[in-house]
Order: structure tokens, then C-alpha cells, then sequence
């Protein structure tokens, strides 16, 4: 295994704070037969003088600067410059525990390619993780122990952006860094299950994940909570929709209503649903809002739930089940 090349992807932009202890855990890793390209996206710190002073002392480690702008041009610049057949990402901000680039790989050999290795993450921060983060780490490795990301694939990004190894002619079958889509991490994932790629379960932690005030994630509008919804229905009516079906929406708060907008814009005709007393019987955008119990006049229906509420998710999961509608079939949940 040893002989095998692992090309490790590494775009930043001003992350000189965060870099060295990025760098020296990869260099602490127990594989070490990898390379790390990373391109700088334009830093204004002395990020690039901090990471070409690792590659004057390995030259595992090369930098260049981007031709483009932005993380989707970075990654491309940089993946076409890959010399491994085992491809890895990894955010220049975060740490990687010594064994983590052995257990990917170790994963991907033994189960071979059409899959995609991965590790569970824990995310760290100076002022401690908000509760946001700490149920999406949650739920991402309660998916990642059972292999099972993408079955909830439309509720957030299944895959950890940072944590994931694939076969270079894998990663080309599913147009590795081609498309200008953000969250380009999220499109990523989507296309992984597109081709059909099967997630190897994992029970190790194998990345820490920093979160800190201007982290890209948090300031970039890439990252706006306008473009998962948009990817989502994107994929969705790509993917999964299917015209013989009655589509139905249900929730109409922020998030129903901007799906339903989308869908108006898409010329896609749907039914909403909900189960606000306050909101039953009226038009918005020229839909009336129906009660959630019009489900079972509705044949083999469609459902996106856009309830965020976790105990009014319980009671919908509750409701289709009685019905006899189970997800990923017939619902979808998009929060």
C-alpha cells in the first residue's frame, strides 16, 4: 500500500494563523507517500510564505497561486496538477489526526473503486462550538457509522468537505471540480450520489474541524442558505422528481416559501400543505394553503418538508408513516 500516491488538495486564503498546524499534521501522518498541492487564492497575509518554507523542506509539498478566483477555480487549478491515483481534501485551517490518510485509503483499496472513503469529524473552537454545529457534526456521523449519507442527502451536506478520499477515475466520472455551482462542496457530494458511489461506513474521527468567526463558510455568500435550497431543487428535479407524481410542498415559513417560489420561477406545479391554523385556506403567490391531512386524497405524492422544527419533523415523519409514505420514496426532507 505503501507505493501508492495520495494527492491531497489544499486551497486557502489567509489562513497564516491556522496553516502551520494545518501542514504539521500531515506531515505527522503514519502514510506518508502523499503529496499536497495547495493553491493560494489570492492571499493578503504571508500565508503563501509560510507554506512555501514547508515545501523548500519537503518537496511533498508544492504551492501555486491561483490563475483564477475563488475555492471552485482553486481546486480545479489544483486537481489538474495531481500526479496521485487517490484523491483527498483537506482545508488549510483544520487538522487531520496521524492516522487518517492511512484508514481512507486502507477503506478504499479493500472495497475498491465506486466508493468513497470518509471519516467522522469533530468539529473545536477558541469560544466553544455553537449548538448549530454540534447537531450537524451529530447527525453527520450518526450517517458516516452506517455508511448511509446520502439516504438524507437533501436535509445538508452529507459529506464532510474536508474528510473524504476517492479514486481519481471516480472523482473524473463525476466531473471532479468542472461545474460553477455552490456550495461547490454540497455539488460534489450530490454528484457522488449521482454515479452511484457507496459511502464505506466509518467509526474513527479522523478530522478536526476549526470553526471561527470569518471563516469562509460563515462570510461568503456562496454559502448563503439561498444557494442549498437552490442546489437541492436543482438535484431534486434532476434526480428524483418524476412528472407522473403530484408534487406537494409542506411548510410555507421562510424556507416553503422560497422553494415555492423557486418552483413557480421553474414553471413546476406543485401542492402546499401545512399545518399552521393561521396559515390554512390562504394564497401565497397565487397557492392556496391546504391542510396536511389533503395528503390522502393526494395519489403517490411527492413530498418536500421544509419544517425545520425537530419535533414537528417527528410528528410529519409520524403522519407519513401512518399514511404509508416512507422517505427516501415519496418524501424529502430539504431542513
Amino acid at each position: 500500500m505503501q507505493e501508492t500516491l495520495v494527492s491531497i488538495l489544499i486551497p486557502f486564503k489567509n489562513t497564516s494563523k491556522f496553516l502551520p498546524e494545518c501542514i504539521e499534521s500531515i506531515l505527522e501522518q503514519t502514510y506518508q507517500n502523499w503529496e499536497v498541492i495547495a493553491i493560494d487564492d489570492h492571499s493578503s497575509d504571508n500565508s503563501i510564505s509560510i507554506i512555501r518554507q514547508y515545501a523548500k523542506e519537503d518537496p511533498r509539498i508544492h504551492v501555486f497561486k491561483n490563475e483564477g478566483s475563488g475555492i471552485i477555480e482553486a481546486l480545479r487549478m489544483g486537481y489538474s496538477l495531481c500526479k496521485g491515483n487517490y484523491i483527498s481534501r483537506m482545508d488549510s485551517d483544520d487538522i487531520m489526526v496521524p492516522k487518517k490518510i492511512h484508514l481512507l485509503l486502507e477503506a478504499l483499496i479493500s472495497k475498491g473503486k465506486g466508493h468513497l472513503a470518509i471519516g467522522k469529524v469533530k468539529y473545536f473552537c477558541e469560544g466553544g462550538v455553537g449548538d448549530g454545529y454540534l447537531k450537524y457534526e451529530k447527525w453527520l456521523n450518526r450517517l458516516t457509522h452506517l455508511g448511509a449519507n446520502f439516504s438524507e442527502i437533501y436535509k445538508e451536506c452529507p459529506i464532510p468537505s474536508p474528510c473524504w478520499m476517492v479514486h481519481k477515475s471516480d472523482l473524473d466520472n463525476c466531473d471532479a471540480f468542472q461545474p460553477n455551482r455552490y456550495p461547490e462542496d454540497y455539488d460534489l457530494a450530490f454528484r457522488f450520489f449521482e454515479h452511484g458511489l457507496k459511502c464505506i461506513p466509518s467509526n474513527e474521527v479522523l478530522h478536526y474541524w476549526r470553526d471561527y468567526d470569518y471563516r469562509a463558510s460563515r462570510t461568503s455568500e456562496h454559502y448563503a442558505q439561498n444557494y442549498f435550497l437552490e442546489i437541492k431543487l436543482h438535484y431534486f428535479l434532476k434526480l428524483n422528481f418524476e412528472e407522473s407524481r403530484q408534487l406537494v410542498v409542506w411548510g410555507a415559513g421562510k424556507k416553503g416559501k422560497n422553494l415555492a417560489q423557486n418552483l413557480l420561477n421553474k414553471k413546476v406545479d406543485f401542492y402546499w400543505i401545512c399545518n399552521n391554523p393561521k396559515k390554512i385556506g390562504k394564497e401565497i403567490y397565487g397557492k392556496e394553503l391546504q391542510h396536511f391531512s389533503a395528503l390522502k386524497h393526494f395519489e403517490q405524492p411527492q413530498i418536500i418538508i421544509t419544517v425545520a422544527n425537530s419535533e414537528a419533523q417527528s410528528f410529519i415523519r409520524e403522519h407519513l408513516k401512518g399514511l404509508q409514505m416512507n422517505a427516501p420514496q415519496d418524501s424529502y426532507f430539504f431542513c
